[in-house]
Formats: C-alpha cells, sequence, structure tokens
C-alpha cells in the first residue's frame, strides 16, 4: 500500500480549532513533525484541509 509522507512546516498558531485538530489526528505537534500516512481518501481530505500548513511527499 503506497504511503504519503506529511510534514508540518508552518505553525499552528491562528489557526482555526478544526484546522489544529486534523494537524494533531495525522500527528503533528511541532513544526517539523513528520508521519507516513496510508494514501488513501481519508488522508487527502485531511491533508486537503490543511494543505498550507503541510508538505506532502510520495514515502
Amino acid at each position: 500500500m503506497a504511503q504519503l509522507k506529511v510534514t508540518l512546516v508552518k505553525s499552528l498558531i491562528g489557526c482555526k480549532k478544526d484546522q489544529i485538530a486534523t494537524a494533531q489526528a495525522l500527528g503533528l505537534r511541532k513544526i517539523g513533525d513528520s508521519t507516513l500516512q496510508p494514501e488513501n481518501a481519508s488522508t487527502s481530505g485531511k491533508v486537503a484541509k490543511i494543505i498550507h500548513l503541510v508538505e506532502v511527499s510520495k514515502a
């Protein structure tokens, strides 16, 4: 199964509560945190919600 590497590159300070919750659901808490997520519709939706805060690459 394909994996996505999601890295938080911008601060969550000043973001909406739902965007902060989405980042935490992906396991991202501090700038520079990275997680491997399965490439599926659920993950794509989460990433789309906070795309301006993260960097995504194939793992």
